[in-house]
């Protein structure tokens, strides 16, 4: 990405170029100059700034589908991470004031300040339909004097860009070193947190329901999430190809060898797929925004979930099946009802499950807050388990022990 500043909307031209070689005019919005990635459409009407600041969608160009954005402006208690992540952006209607009691800053200004390169007044909803037709690709954003570069030249470009198929972008997202949240709920102990891109309202949630969080590197081996003596391990959303994720599956596979509980999110749930034995593959334009219908089977409430991956994991969707590598029985839990993707795996024989949305829904709406329950729920099931396996096992020996001293 290259960029210059701006201090204000403007008027100057840009363009968006799809890696097929159609072509958007518009007005630049947000930092000037030439970015690169892979555009994505979000169908959310609100909750821009959480999108924005959403690690999981480094490395993209968001295409925001509700026609006026920005009238919120922004603020310093919604952000999700420490800045925004989101290559380009691409809005129909920026608002030219910011109404809100909260804001402290426009929506312009922010892209400016973190760099963000924008598009603004294209027909979104053509793009939409065509990315809905076409699928996902690659695409740049030219403004500024950017903007008169030559279209072959412009297209050269996007089309030297890399695909976010193969891509490992956990490492861009992720936290350097270990960070800790204690809990705010009745205390339920250490838990080992994989920063893949983690939001804030995640470990927010986490911390309410009792855990001491633990945010790890995407780095971190077995060995170091075992030092922290963890109770349980999360695994979070984030950026990039599953398949590109070896070492993180590794690790995964290390904690379900050693029976600790496990839960995960989004791109978790790809990973949990992956240790489990199954594969994975690339959506069409994948699911993003707050308005996404899933069925939980269990019960057969329909929850509307926020939603945030280009990828998904290939399982049957009826009945329970045997883990390839050996974890026993899992079943689909959730499926999206929109086109019938795996949306949530439960392990049937380990305590360890994960769901392909995000149950924090910052932004959306709060149908899937429970699994956060569910979860300390199951760790504290765990613990009670070890606690009478101990109780058992020392009662053996005890016994052991007398029997032999009688004996003699």
């Amino acid at each position: 990405m290259t960029t210059s500043p701006s201090t204000n909307q403007g008027h100057d031209s840009a363009v968006l170029v799809l890696e097929d070689g159609t072509r958007h005019v518009g007005r630049a919005y947000g930092a000037r100059g030439t970015t690169l990635g892979e555009v994505v459409f979000a169908t959310g009407m609100s909750g821009y700034q959480e999108t924005l600041t959403d690690p999981s969608y480094a490395g993209q160009i968001v295409l925001q589908t509700a026609p006026h954005i920005g009238n919120t402006g922004m603020n310093d208690e919604d952000p999700e991470s420490r800045r925004i992540w989101v290559a380009g952006y691409i809005v129909r209607d920026p608002s030219r004031v910011v109404s809100n009691w909260r804001a402290n800053a426009s929506l312009d200004e922010t892209l400016v300040r973190d760099g963000i390169v924008g598009i603004s007044g294209i027909d979104t909803r053509a793009v939409t339909r065509h990315i809905r037709s076409a699928g996902s690709m690659r695409g740049g954003i030219f403004s500024g004097a950017d903007a008169a570069l030559d279209a072959d030249e412009q297209l050269r470009r996007v089309n030297e860009a890399p695909e976010m198929a193969g891509q490992n972008l956990s490492a861009a997202v992720s936290v350097s070193s270990a960070q800790v949240t204690p809990a705010t709920g009745e205390r339920i102990g250490n838990l080992a947190v994989l920063d893949l891109g983690v939001k804030q309202s995640t470990l927010d949630n986490l911390a309410a329901r009792g855990f001491d969080v633990h945010v790890l590197p995407q780095s971190s081996t077995f060995a170091d999430i075992a030092a922290i003596e963890p109770v349980a391990v999360f695994y979070s959303n984030g950026p990039g190809d599953p398949s590109a994720s070896d070492a993180q599956v590794a690790v995964l596979r290390e904690v379900l060898d050693a029976g600790l509980p496990y839960f995960g999110i989004c791109f978790g749930n790809q990973l949990f797929g992956r240790a489990l034995g199954l594969g994975t593959y690339k959506l069409t334009f994948g699911h993003r925004g707050i308005n996404q219908p899933v069925l939980d089977k269990a019960t057969g409430r329909v929850e509307i979930t926020a939603h945030n991956h280009g990828f998904a994991v290939e399982a049957p969707i009826e009945g329970s099946f045997d883990s390839p590598h050996g974890y026993g029985k899992v079943e689909v839990s959730h499926v999206g009802l929109n086109d019938q993707v795996v949306e949530g795996l439960r392990a049937l024989d380990i305590p360890a499950f994960s769901v392909q949305y995000h149950p924090e829904a910052a932004a959306g709406p709060h149908d899937a807050n429970y699994l956060f329950d569910r979860f300390a729920e199951l760790v504290r099931q765990d613990q009670a388990a070890r606690l009478l396996s101990e109780e058992r096992s020392d009662e053996t020996k005890h016994a052991t022990t007398t029997s032999t001293k009688d004996s003699k």
